[in-house]
């Protein structure tokens, strides 16, 4: 394991996922899968009127990054706009691929950068994000 890249903030973030995380009423479902590295994210995101996330819950199946950008999601998720959640996971992949910097609306994204050298593992980080936007557009 490499320490840069599974440090203790990311462990610690994986670990706060809810077991079995699931919404009594949602909106949308969607279940997303990596082809890449085999990770696997189910969602189910509630939404009011105007697209904002009322309610969200999330299932990783996934590397600890994985996990640990659902915990970060599924923290900051709630009242924001779903176009706002598609352009933070844009902003991220461009981060990424080195092309930005990370996204600032949320602190805890910059402990996600330790990746931008572990290409197998960004659609890991991605996944969550593909989630909740695939289960807020149905």
């Amino acid at each position: 394991m490499d320490s840069a890249l599974y440090n203790r903030d990311i462990l610690r973030l994986a670990t706060t996922l809810i077991a079995n995380d699931r919404l009594a009423f949602a909106d949308g479902t969607a279940e997303v899968r990596s082809p890449i590295c085999g990770s696997r994210i189910q969602a189910d995101v509630a939404t009011d009127a105007n697209t904002r996330i009322t309610g969200i819950a999330l299932r990783a199946n996934a590397c600890a990054l994985g996990q640990a950008s659902a915990a970060i999601l599924r923290k900051n998720a709630i009242g924001e706009p779903v176009e706002m959640i598609a352009k933070l996971r844009e902003g991220i992949a461009n981060a990424l691929n080195s092309q930005d910097e990370m996204p600032t609306a949320w602190i805890e994204l910059e402990l996600l950068s330790g990746a931008r050298d572990y290409p197998a593992r960004h659609a890991a980080i991605l996944l969550p994000y593909d989630a909740v936007i695939a289960a807020a557009r149905k």
